[in-house]
C-alpha cells in the first residue's frame, strides 16, 4: 500500500501526460505531490525527508516548466531527486551515519562490512538512476520519457529491491538452524 501511496504522483503524471501532455502532467504532478504531504499532515503522520525534498523539487522544477513553458526542467526533476537521495546515503558515511542500518537494522543482523556495502550500493544505484534518466530525457522522445520514467524507474527499482534481498539473505539464520536453537532453550538441560 505505501508502494502505491508514494508512486501516486508518478502514476497521475502518467496519465495526465497520457491524456493532456507534459503541461497539464506537471500540474497534476505539483497538485498530487501537494496533496500527498497535506494528507500525511492531516493523519497526524510525520512528512519522511524524502517527501518534503520530492516535494520541494516538483514545486521548483515544475514550476519552472510551466512558467518557462520548458518540459526540460520537469525532465530534470527525478535526476535531482535521485542525486540527492545517492548523495545522501554516501554522505551520511562520510559522518559515520548508515542511513540503510539505521532504517533496516531492527529485523537484520549483519556485520558493519556488509552495511557499509549495503549503503554504498544504494547510494550508488541513485546516482546511476539520475544519470540514466538524463540519458533517457536527452536521448529519446518525451513520450518515451514518461513511459521510461513510470515503468523503466519501477522496473529498475525492484530488480535493485531483489537482488538486494537474495545479498541479505546470505546473512539470515537457516531455518533449519531456528529449530535447534529454539528447542535448546526450551528443553530441560538432561542429567
Amino acid at each position: 500500500m505505501k508502494l502505491l501511496f508514494d508512486l501516486f504522483p508518478v502514476l497521475l503524471f502518467f496519465v495526465a501526460f497520457k491524456l493532456q501532455g507534459i503541461f497539464v502532467a506537471t500540474g497534476v504532478a505539483i497538485a498530487a505531490s501537494i496533496g500527498q504531504v497535506g494528507y500525511v499532515l492531516a493523519r497526524g503522520r510525520r512528512v519522511s525527508n524524502m517527501q518534503w525534498m520530492s516535494l520541494v523539487i516538483i514545486v521548483l522544477f515544475g514550476g519552472a516548466t510551466l512558467l518557462l513553458r520548458d518540459e526540460t526542467f520537469i525532465k530534470w526533476k527525478p535526476s535531482v531527486l535521485y542525486w540527492l537521495a545517492g548523495v545522501v546515503f554516501l554522505g551520511g558515511l562520510a559522518f559515520r551515519t548508515n542511513l540503510v542500518k539505521a532504517v533496516m537494522s531492527e529485523g537484520i543482523t549483519m556485520p558493519e562490512p556488509a552495511w557499509t556495502k549495503l549503503c554504498v550500493a544504494w547510494g550508488v544505484f541513485f546516482l546511476f538512476k539520475g544519470t540514466l534518466n538524463l540519458w533517457v530525457a536527452y536521448t529519446f522522445d518525451t513520450d518515451t520519457w514518461v513511459n521510461f520514467k513510470l515503468f523503466g524507474g519501477m522496473g529498475l527499482m525492484l530488480a535493485f529491491v531483489v537482488a538486494q534481498a537474495f545479498w541479505i539473505s546470505r546473512y539470515l539464520p537457516d531455518e533449519e538452524d531456528k529449530p535447534a536453537a529454539a528447542a535448546s532453550v526450551t528443553d530441560p538441560p538432561k542429567p
